[in-house]
């Protein structure tokens, strides 16, 4: 394959992977924009709504993109409880260590990884679903094509359903009443709660939104990954990354920066090989903390300031 090729091939893969990260992402900026604390069960959060995804397969052969419509909501009412019944208590007690919630959330990941060990064992489990291993070509569509292009048709199909959440999720938090009240809340807490928003109702409704994000980013993945207990830890450092990288709180930035990563990710393992992705993922953590410690978002508002 030309150089070109490789190099569009590698580009395009690494959007597509981009485009689940930022939804990943957009789980953990949300919940730290209006909560302040980074949740280190985001990953195994996800991994509850891939065994969701699972079980609906396997029992009632239902596809995996459509267990979305289950998972997200059961994910939402998960994270709700987790942060009124859990989280919440911690938060109003002193305590010696002010971080006592993140260590909670921590807790959280490790009680709901093994309780997947215990109810389906640890070994490896997939969804064989038909179109796992099809692909569409350039070609087919555009026939005088000079370059020829494959894409992963559950890859596409993903990226492309997560951009729909996206937007929805955007025009949720531009449009509606409580989506506004949510970005007061992560803007200003205390002006919020001057203006009358009801900020104990926002943290409990936006760590269960962005349970609910991860949980629809887990069924989207399903069809590509294979499933086991110990897979949260992996996405919650991918998403911790993202976080970071697009500016603690930001949704521009967590779409930004899941694109940035994956696009990073990809050309890691094509061009140095696929045991450096996870390093390339490193090295673009730490470029960030040290470059550009206020993330992409404090890039954009100094451009929009004329700095």
């Amino acid at each position: 394959m030309p150089k070109l090729e490789v190099f569009l091939q590698t580009l395009i893969s690494g959007l597509l992977l981009g485009g689940l990260y930022a939804l990943i992402g957009l789980g953990m900026t949300l919940i730290m924009g209006v909560m302040k604390i980074i949740n280190l069960a985001h990953g195994e959060l996800m991994m509850v709504a891939m065994y969701i995804a699972y079980v609906l397969f396997t029992f009632f052969q239902m596809d995996p993109y459509l267990s979305v419509l289950v998972a997200a909501p059961v994910l939402f009412v998960l994270g709700i409880a987790l942060q009124k019944f859990l989280i919440n208590p911690v938060l109003k007690t002193d305590a010696i260590i002010p971080e006592n919630q993140v260590i909670l959330t921590v807790g959280i990941g490790m009680v709901l990884a093994n309780l997947a060990t215990i109810i389906f064992t640890s070994n490896y489990k997939s969804i064989p679903v038909d179109y796992a291993t099809k692909a569409w070509y350039l070609s087919d569509i555009w026939k005088a094509s000079p370059i020829e292009l494959s894409l992963s048709v559950p890859w596409t199909v993903s990226f492309l359903i997560a951009i729909v959440i996206t937007v929805c999720l955007w025009m949720f938090l531009a449009k509606t009443d409580l989506g506004k009240s949510i970005r007061a809340t992560a803007q200003d807490n205390d002006a919020a709660l001057l203006m009358g928003v009801n900020v104990g109702k926002m943290r409990v409704i936006t760590f269960g939104l962005g349970s609910a994000l991860v949980g629809a980013a887990g069924c989207l993945l399903i069809p590509i990954y294979y499933l086991y207990p110990d897979l949260g830890g992996q996405f919650t450092l991918i998403a911790f990354v993202i976080t970071i990288l697009g500016g603690l709180g930001s949704t521009i930035g967590a779409i930004i920066g899941g694109l940035i990563l994956g696009i990073f990710e990809s050309m890691t393992a094509t061009y140095a090989g696929m045991g450096w992705a996870p390093v390339g993922r490193f090295v673009i953590f730490i470029a960030a903390l040290i470059f550009i410690p206020g993330g992409i978002v404090s890039l954009l508002k100094r451009k929009r300031l004329g700095k």
